[in-house]
């Protein structure tokens, strides 16, 4: 059966082994199988004959470390037989941290483990949804997400999720937006304990503002081209207000 030109993400599963003839390599690779399953993982296994790839898994990669394998994919003649990527390409999207040996034993997780990797979980579950919710063919990017510091045996963490540019173009207004919100809520060690005067008056001053003249007034000092996008941005002020019809604005 023909070989499939193939270029895969994933995560090094363990330490590459040399593989049963002279020069070749032998490793697994561990790729997101990208629904919004997040149990549903690929382990797919790789060999080389590259000798530049082979020094490389053996000498300097380690579990853990993200990898882009590019080559081509063979499929099993029978049911029984098991499909294999002929790596002739490889690079390296992150670096895992070196597991020093007083962290090679196996610790139990931590509160804060537990609660690390529930939000990984949620995170990657959103994204997931998000990236399938408009799919089809054209082009993607991914985003790969992973627990910080060693992995050890937390690879099942790591997640790969694809979405299109007009997608990641709305998550970036998504996070300005929450950025702003978050900014609002820093007082900077302000004190905000006014006295019933104060807050008074500035009652009596946002009661006597008119929305509506206010709206017009803005609106009349903008462009043609440009009232939507301010006519949302007061929105997002002031709450839906009124929109002046065209007879309102001078035009």
């Amino acid at each position: 059966m023909d070989a499939i030109p193939l270029a895969l993400d994933g995560y090094l599963a363990a330490e590459a082994e040399p593989g049963d003839r002279d020069g070749t390599v032998c490793w697994r690779l561990i790729c997101s199988a990208g629904t919004d399953h997040l149990t549903e993982e690929a382990v797919i296994p790789c060999t080389t004959m590259e000798p530049e790839i082979a020094h490389a898994l053996l000498t300097e990669r380690h579990p853990g470390d993200l990898l882009r394998v590019i080559g081509r994919l063979t499929l099993p003649d029978t049911a029984d037989g098991a499909i294999r990527l002929h790596a002739e390409g490889l690079e390296v999207l992150w670096e895992a941290p070196m597991l020093d040996d007083a962290d090679t034993a196996t610790a139990p997780d931590t509160d804060t483990d537990v609660d690390r990797n529930r939000a990984i979980a949620a995170l990657a579950e959103a994204l997931t949804g998000f990236g399938e919710a408009t799919p089809g063919p054209g082009q993607r990017i991914r985003i790969h997400i992973s627990p910080t510091g060693t992995l050890g045996a937390g690879l099942e963490h790591c997640h790969s999720i694809d979405i299109t540019p007009a997608q990641a173009h709305q998550l970036t207004d998504a996070i300005d937006r929450l950025n702003c919100h978050l900014d609002t809520e820093q007082t900077d060690g302000i004190d905000l304990d006014l006295d019933l005067d104060t807050i008074a008056e500035l009652t009596d001053l946002f009661a006597d503002i008119d929305i509506v003249d206010l709206t017009r007034t803005v609106l009349n000092a903008t462009r043609p081209e440009c009232r939507a996008r301010v006519t949302q941005a007061l929105d997002d002020v002031f709450g839906s207000a009124p929109v002046p019809g065209a007879e309102d604005t001078d035009l």
